[in-house]
Protein backbone atom coordinates (compact mmCIF):
# COMPACT_ATOMS: atom_id res chain seq x y z
CA UNK A 1 0.00 0.00 0.00
CA UNK A 2 1.31 3.42 -0.83
CA UNK A 3 -0.41 6.45 1.05
CA UNK A 4 -0.55 9.60 -0.89
CA UNK A 5 -0.64 12.38 1.34
CA UNK A 6 -3.08 15.73 -0.08
CA UNK A 7 -1.29 18.24 1.96
CA UNK A 8 0.62 21.52 2.12
CA UNK A 9 1.31 21.08 5.69
CA UNK A 10 4.73 20.78 6.64
CA UNK A 11 3.96 19.79 9.76
CA UNK A 12 1.53 16.98 8.23
CA UNK A 13 4.66 15.89 5.85
CA UNK A 14 6.87 15.42 9.08
CA UNK A 15 4.35 12.98 10.69
CA UNK A 16 3.33 10.77 7.92
CA UNK A 17 7.23 10.02 7.02
CA UNK A 18 7.61 9.21 10.67
CA UNK A 19 5.22 6.09 10.09
CA UNK A 20 7.46 4.43 8.14
CA UNK A 21 5.92 3.66 5.45
CA UNK A 22 5.60 4.24 1.24
CA UNK A 23 4.18 7.65 0.99
CA UNK A 24 3.65 11.22 -1.59
CA UNK A 25 2.74 14.14 -1.54
CA UNK A 26 0.50 15.79 -3.46
CA UNK A 27 -1.28 19.07 -3.07
CA UNK A 28 -3.72 21.19 -4.63
CA UNK A 29 -6.61 23.82 -3.41
CA UNK A 30 -10.11 23.32 -2.31
CA UNK A 31 -12.14 25.65 -0.82
CA UNK A 32 -12.19 25.06 2.61
CA UNK A 33 -15.64 26.83 3.46
CA UNK A 34 -18.55 24.64 5.41
CA UNK A 35 -22.39 24.72 6.60
CA UNK A 36 -22.13 26.74 9.74
CA UNK A 37 -24.76 24.39 11.12
CA UNK A 38 -22.32 21.70 11.13
CA UNK A 39 -19.96 20.85 15.04
CA UNK A 40 -17.36 20.48 15.37
CA UNK A 41 -16.01 16.96 14.78
CA UNK A 42 -18.57 17.02 11.69
CA UNK A 43 -16.88 19.73 10.29
CA UNK A 44 -13.49 18.22 10.06
CA UNK A 45 -14.98 15.37 8.31
CA UNK A 46 -16.74 16.93 6.23
CA UNK A 47 -13.72 19.18 5.01
CA UNK A 48 -11.59 16.05 4.81
CA UNK A 49 -14.00 14.33 3.06
CA UNK A 50 -14.41 17.17 0.64
CA UNK A 51 -10.55 17.53 -0.12
CA UNK A 52 -10.48 13.79 -0.90
CA UNK A 53 -13.19 14.28 -3.13
CA UNK A 54 -11.69 16.86 -4.66
CA UNK A 55 -8.52 15.16 -5.82
CA UNK A 56 -7.90 15.52 -9.37
CA UNK A 57 -5.93 12.54 -10.41
CA UNK A 58 -6.70 8.97 -10.72
CA UNK A 59 -6.03 6.22 -7.54
CA UNK A 60 -3.88 3.19 -8.33
CA UNK A 61 -4.92 0.21 -7.50
CA UNK A 62 -2.10 0.21 -4.66
CA UNK A 63 -2.75 3.80 -3.36
CA UNK A 64 -4.30 5.00 -0.71
CA UNK A 65 -5.32 8.77 -0.56
CA UNK A 66 -4.70 11.11 2.90
CA UNK A 67 -6.44 14.02 3.45
CA UNK A 68 -7.19 15.62 6.84
CA UNK A 69 -8.46 18.90 8.39
CA UNK A 70 -8.08 20.45 11.39
CA UNK A 71 -9.45 23.38 13.83
CA UNK A 72 -9.47 24.85 17.32
CA UNK A 73 -12.44 25.17 19.10
CA UNK A 74 -13.00 27.09 22.51
CA UNK A 75 -16.93 28.21 23.96
CA UNK A 76 -18.32 26.61 21.17
CA UNK A 77 -16.44 29.22 18.56
CA UNK A 78 -14.35 27.66 15.66
CA UNK A 79 -11.09 29.26 15.33
CA UNK A 80 -9.38 28.38 11.48
CA UNK A 81 -5.96 29.87 10.70
CA UNK A 82 -5.47 33.56 11.30
CA UNK A 83 -5.70 36.06 8.59
CA UNK A 84 -3.58 38.58 9.99
CA UNK A 85 -1.56 39.67 12.83
CA UNK A 86 -4.83 40.79 15.07
CA UNK A 87 -6.68 38.33 14.21
CA UNK A 88 -3.89 35.52 15.90
CA UNK A 89 -2.84 38.03 18.57
CA UNK A 90 -6.93 37.73 19.54
CA UNK A 91 -6.89 34.29 19.25
CA UNK A 92 -4.13 33.50 21.16
CA UNK A 93 -5.56 35.55 24.10
CA UNK A 94 -8.81 34.07 24.11
CA UNK A 95 -6.75 30.24 24.59
CA UNK A 96 -4.28 31.33 27.23
CA UNK A 97 -5.65 30.35 30.73
CA UNK A 98 -8.20 28.60 29.54
CA UNK A 99 -8.75 24.58 27.91
CA UNK A 100 -9.71 24.34 24.60
CA UNK A 101 -10.41 21.17 22.45
CA UNK A 102 -7.95 20.55 18.71
CA UNK A 103 -10.37 18.43 16.02
CA UNK A 104 -8.79 17.14 13.31
CA UNK A 105 -10.51 14.89 10.40
CA UNK A 106 -8.80 12.67 8.29
CA UNK A 107 -10.28 10.58 4.96
CA UNK A 108 -8.71 7.84 4.20
CA UNK A 109 -10.09 6.79 0.36
CA UNK A 110 -9.02 4.49 -1.77
CA UNK A 111 -11.05 2.84 -5.22
CA UNK A 112 -13.08 0.98 -3.63
CA UNK A 113 -13.06 1.94 0.17
CA UNK A 114 -13.01 5.58 2.06
CA UNK A 115 -13.11 5.84 5.93
CA UNK A 116 -13.41 9.04 7.53
CA UNK A 117 -12.96 9.69 11.07
CA UNK A 118 -12.25 12.26 13.40
CA UNK A 119 -10.04 12.87 16.89
CA UNK A 120 -9.91 15.15 19.55
CA UNK A 121 -7.56 16.46 21.97
CA UNK A 122 -7.90 19.18 25.02
CA UNK A 123 -5.71 21.50 25.65
CA UNK A 124 -5.17 23.54 28.22
CA UNK A 125 -2.54 26.59 28.20
CA UNK A 126 -1.74 29.39 30.89
CA UNK A 127 -2.07 33.01 30.48
CA UNK A 128 0.92 34.58 28.46
CA UNK A 129 1.28 38.52 28.99
CA UNK A 130 0.64 40.65 25.91
CA UNK A 131 3.93 41.31 24.90
CA UNK A 132 4.65 37.22 25.08
CA UNK A 133 1.87 37.03 22.36
CA UNK A 134 3.06 39.92 20.26
CA UNK A 135 6.40 38.14 20.64
CA UNK A 136 5.24 34.87 19.64
CA UNK A 137 3.58 35.93 16.55
CA UNK A 138 6.17 38.25 15.17
CA UNK A 139 8.76 35.32 15.60
CA UNK A 140 7.08 32.14 14.64
CA UNK A 141 4.37 33.85 12.34
CA UNK A 142 1.34 31.32 12.36
CA UNK A 143 -0.41 32.13 10.47
CA UNK A 144 -0.83 28.74 8.75
CA UNK A 145 -2.08 26.87 11.78
CA UNK A 146 -5.60 26.66 12.85
CA UNK A 147 -5.87 28.67 16.16
CA UNK A 148 -2.67 30.55 15.73
CA UNK A 149 -0.10 28.56 17.58
CA UNK A 150 2.24 25.24 16.79
CA UNK A 151 2.46 22.79 19.73
CA UNK A 152 5.82 22.08 18.53
CA UNK A 153 7.09 25.63 18.85
CA UNK A 154 7.74 28.35 21.66
CA UNK A 155 4.05 28.74 22.32
CA UNK A 156 3.42 24.77 22.89
CA UNK A 157 6.62 24.87 25.29
CA UNK A 158 5.83 27.69 26.87
CA UNK A 159 2.21 28.25 27.07
CA UNK A 160 0.49 24.56 26.68
CA UNK A 161 0.38 23.14 30.53
CA UNK A 162 -1.58 19.46 29.92
CA UNK A 163 -2.81 17.90 26.83
CA UNK A 164 -5.59 15.15 27.34
CA UNK A 165 -5.81 13.29 24.18
CA UNK A 166 -3.04 12.99 21.28
CA UNK A 167 0.07 15.44 20.91
CA UNK A 168 -0.08 14.57 17.21
CA UNK A 169 -3.49 15.02 16.58
CA UNK A 170 -2.64 18.70 17.68
CA UNK A 171 0.60 18.51 15.32
CA UNK A 172 -2.42 18.17 12.58
CA UNK A 173 -2.64 13.96 11.94
CA UNK A 174 -3.28 12.01 14.76
CA UNK A 175 -0.61 9.28 13.64
CA UNK A 176 -1.28 6.30 15.81
CA UNK A 177 -5.15 6.47 15.02
CA UNK A 178 -4.21 6.61 11.21
CA UNK A 179 -1.57 3.69 11.44
CA UNK A 180 -4.05 1.66 12.86
CA UNK A 181 -7.06 2.31 10.36
CA UNK A 182 -4.66 2.37 7.54
CA UNK A 183 -3.51 -1.74 8.80
CA UNK A 184 -7.34 -2.50 8.86
CA UNK A 185 -7.65 -0.74 5.70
Amino acid sequence: MKIILASKSPRRHELIKALEMEWSLSSFDVEETYDPSLKTDEIVKYLALKKAEAYPKALGNDEVLLTADTIVCINNLVLNKPKNEQEAFNMLKLLCGNTHSVYTGVCLKSNNKKKVFAERTEVTCKLLNDQEIRHYISSYQPFDKAGSYGIQDWFGYTAVEKINGCYYNVMGLPVSRIYDELKAF
